[in-house]
């Protein structure tokens, strides 16, 4: 008799890299909702989710992009707009009756000081109830993004218009980012209830 090795076929979203299967089946056994966070190369995708046998229902979605209606020019993909988003998907959540959350980061590595934190941040600071340790979350001063206006000061002149184009030509002066960071926030916090239930413009 020969011995043969067993190959077990991961699922689909396993193989691609996409979902975590026993990760996920221990968040979906807290029977808590989920506040989601996934990243790409140009934005941030922040939504509360929650589970059901035909699949996930979305709650709240928001993505960094909609930060420009709350008058938000720069990154759509740095710790400031992290925390923005947030910031934006947890008065949202508590608009919709939401209290409580935990945190969904996929397959995304995590690491202390990370933007993933820094939308976790956000979210607390608009009254979802979120457990995550104070160790973990980025010091204010880089949420406001006091760390990329030094770095934009202390660049050529050059440099400084290559490094920031984009942001540039959307008329953001990343060395005013805090001010612009104070701005949002506070617009955000100050939205009427009509503004936060419309659904978001493709930009």
């Amino acid at each position: 008799m020969t011995n043969k090795k067993t190959f077990t076929v991961l699922f689909r979203r396993r193989r691609k890299g996409k979902t975590d299967y026993q990760k996920r089946l221990a968040l979906i056994k807290s029977n808590k909702k989920r506040l989601v966070v996934r990243k790409s190369n140009r934005e941030l995708i922040v939504s509360l989710m929650v589970f059901n046998q035909e699949g996930d229902q979305t709650i709240v979605f928001v993505t960094t992009r909609e930060l420009s209606s709350f008058g938000w020019k720069g990154s759509h993909s740095n710790l400031p707009a992290g925390y923005l988003a947030g910031l934006l998907a947890g008065k949202k959540a508590i608009l919709a009756g939401e209290k409580e959350a935990i945190l969904d980061f996929g397959l995304n590595t995590t690491h202390h000081g990370s933007v993933l934190f820094a939308i976790a941040k956000g979210a607390i600071d608009a009254g979802l109830q979120i457990k995550v340790g104070e160790d973990a979350i980025p010091s204010e001063e880089r949420i406001k993004g006091k760390h990329i206006a030094v770095w934009a000061e202390k660049l050529p002149s050059e440099q400084f218009q290559k490094q920031f184009s984009s942001v540039l030509k959307r008329g953001f002066d990343p060395k005013k980012i805090v001010e612009t960071f104070e701005k949002t926030k506070e617009a955000i916090l100050n939205a009427p209830e009509s503004k936060l239930k419309a659904k978001p413009k493709k930009s």
